[in-house]
């Protein structure tokens, strides 16, 4: 038997004269934008209990009720994709995906992707927004990612996004000596002339914080922890980028391989074949859905990155003598 979505949600000022659907789309992020137009056409999406259209205006104060019907995504499949699982329980599950995977179908990835490996080890997954995920990497960032298995445990989860209390730190290796820690709070949004890419915005961008800190320095790059304060797609290498550091390896925002003066044959081939960006999800710390206790997951550094600190440490080694710093 399919889930009941039962939600409500009041329309803040911000949002006042914005299109039904699109206020629905702000106020319900965990549902996609075409299946709240869906639940709107059908009137299990209402206005102060009144069916409308999903062109009609929203007014400041206006309840936006859901009273829906959670049915499956059938034209997801199921395939047998191995998962390296973390961790998993009734609630939540919690997975180390490699990087070449993609989290969620798209066009140009209708299978092969992480959510069709988890419908077929959590078939109940179907029934849940985007299959239980809640944030996602970049197909080429490794690292952890938490996805609910109930209902509950989604709002939860999507409760904790919103009100940015879930902690994500990465590990990165970054192109330039960066000489300290720094925050970068500029607000991102989609390339105005290239759609594909993330950039900093002044007019029109998103909210967009990122922390980060010197864990290790070479000669010619750099060891970065990051903490996100906020999610937005490609968040770290857009800001790494605007400071001039970008990743190593990110071609979309650091162009090509930046190759030091002087740099031996072992350095120069293993920054011209590192295959990604290297960024690297490591750790996660959450409130968890069902027993409310803070909880706390780990997974190591892959070894590609692993490698590449190697070839740095021994190749690019610092003028200065003290270079591990965390």
């Amino acid at each position: 038997m399919n889930d009941r979505v039962e939600l409500q949600a009041s329309v803040p000022q911000a949002l006042h004269g914005n299109r039904l659907d699109q206020a629905a789309a702000q106020l319900f992020p965990q549902y996609s934008r075409s299946r709240l137009q869906e639940w709107i056409k059908k009137g299990a999406l209402s206005m102060d209990g009144t069916q409308c259209r999903p062109r009609d205006k929203v007014v400041s104060g206006a309840s936006l009720q859901i009273n829906a019907e959670l049915e499956s995504e059938v034209s997801w499949q199921a395939e047998d994709i191995a998962l390296d699982m973390v961790y998993e329980d009734a609630a939540i599950l919690v997975v180390n995906k490699p990087a070449g995977l993609v989290v969620h179908p798209a066009a140009g990835h209708a299978d092969g992707t992480l959510v069709n490996a988890l419908l077929a080890h959590a078939p109940e997954l179907a029934q849940l927004p985007r299959a239980g995920i809640v944030h996602r990497l970049d197909m080429d960032t490794s690292g952890i990612l938490v996805v609910a298995r109930t209902l509950s445990a989604h709002h939860h989860l999507v409760g904790q996004l919103q009100e940015r209390s879930i902690k994500r730190e990465y590990v990165a290796v970054c192109i330039g000596a960066l000489t300290g820690g720094g925050r970068v709070d500029e607000p991102m949004g989609r390339h105005p002339r290239q759609r594909k890419k993330m950039a900093v915005l002044s007019a029109g961008g998103k909210t967009a914080i990122t922390h980060y800190r010197v864990a290790q320095r070479f000669g010619h790059h750099t060891r970065v922890t990051v903490n996100l304060e906020t999610g937005r797609t490609h968040q770290i290498r857009v800001h790494m980028a605007h400071r001039r550091y970008p990743l190593v390896g990110d071609q979309m925002y650091g162009g090509r391989p930046r190759i030091p003066k002087g740099a031996s044959d072992e350095l120069i081939d293993t920054l011209r074949k590192f295959p990604r960006q290297a960024l690297h999800a490591r750790s996660l710390g959450l409130i968890h859905p069902d027993s409310g206790d803070a909880a706390q997951f780990e997974c190591p550094l892959p070894e590609d990155i692993l490698n590449l600190i190697a070839v740095l440490e021994k190749e690019d080694p610092p003028l200065a003598s003290d270079t591990t710093l965390y």
